[in-house]
């Protein structure tokens, strides 16, 4: 509510750029201002979401980072398997709100349907979404939980895998965040590297490149994180394989 505002606050100071972090301040600002240039990050699908035409040709006067990577829905479904060998049954929690989340739903799904595993889809918007989850859950007794990438997870990060650590879930999740609060595994594109590499597009157009020429880019690094402190709890030993390709292991 408050991001027109500043966004405004920000263009009467004719700042020289602006960088903007999701979807939602990305939309704010393009809503904004045509001119002033916008360095764009960790925006789940800029062109369906019609802030730039495309990835190699933005146009107008924004660009930057992506952070959709289609295959990594199944990936993460891989690494469960690789993890837990006779995984058969997981659930899904995805803000059924984002039209992007409905999309991870569906490519989940046909992973899911690939690998031979089931999936209890769970869609929520808010809090009380997140306790009828829990409740279907328990109920259906699936044998993990994957969370998708969406802001309210991470909001309730502590509380979804404080759920999970009762319900002895493993899961391998979308944000690093969520292993820092206990969960078992997260992989996904480095959100650190996007900022560091908006450092890029930035440089550039204060040297003089037009915004709309700078082809906006998908993640170039990924992070695989462990927390052996959480495998140990549920029981799990996490394969040579996996701690080998790990970014970051939590003892």
């Amino acid at each position: 509510e408050s991001l027109p505002a500043l966004i405004g606050e920000l263009l009467a100071m004719k700042v020289e750029v602006i960088v903007t972090a999701g979807t939602p301040a990305t939309l704010a600002v393009k809503k904004a201002t045509t001119t002033t240039p916008l360095v764009m990050i960790a925006v789940g699908d800029p062109v369906g979401t019609g802030i730039i035409p495309s990835l190699s040709h933005p146009g107008g006067n924004i660009t930057g980072l992506t952070s959709i990577s289609p295959e990594l829905d199944g990936k993460r479904l891989e690494l469960l398997r690789e993890i837990i060998p006779g995984i058969s049954h997981v659930a899904l929690l995805w803000n059924s709100e984002s039209p992007l989340q409905f999309i991870g739903e569906r490519r989940t799904q046909a992973a899911a349907e690939a690998l031979g595993m089931k999936v209890l889809s769970l869609g929520v918007r808010d809090k009380a979404g997140l306790d009828k989850a829990f409740a279907d859950i328990l109920r259906e007794r699936p044998q993990a939980l994957l969370v998708l990438a969406d802001r309210l997870f991470l909001h309730h990060r502590e509380r979804i895998m404080e759920f999970a650590a009762r319900a002895r879930l493993p899961g391998v999740h979308a944000y690093r965040e969520l292993v820092e609060a206990g969960g078992l595994v997260s992989f996904g594109p480095s959100y650190e590297g996007m900022h560091r590499r908006a450092a890029f597009f930035v440089d550039r157009i204060l040297k003089g490149a037009s915004p709309g020429e700078l082809p906006a880019e998908r993640p170039a690094t990924f992070e695989l994180v462990v927390n052996l402190k959480a495998a140990k709890g549920l029981g799990l030993t996490i394969p040579r394989s996996v701690l080998l390709r790990a970014t970051k292991v939590i003892q």
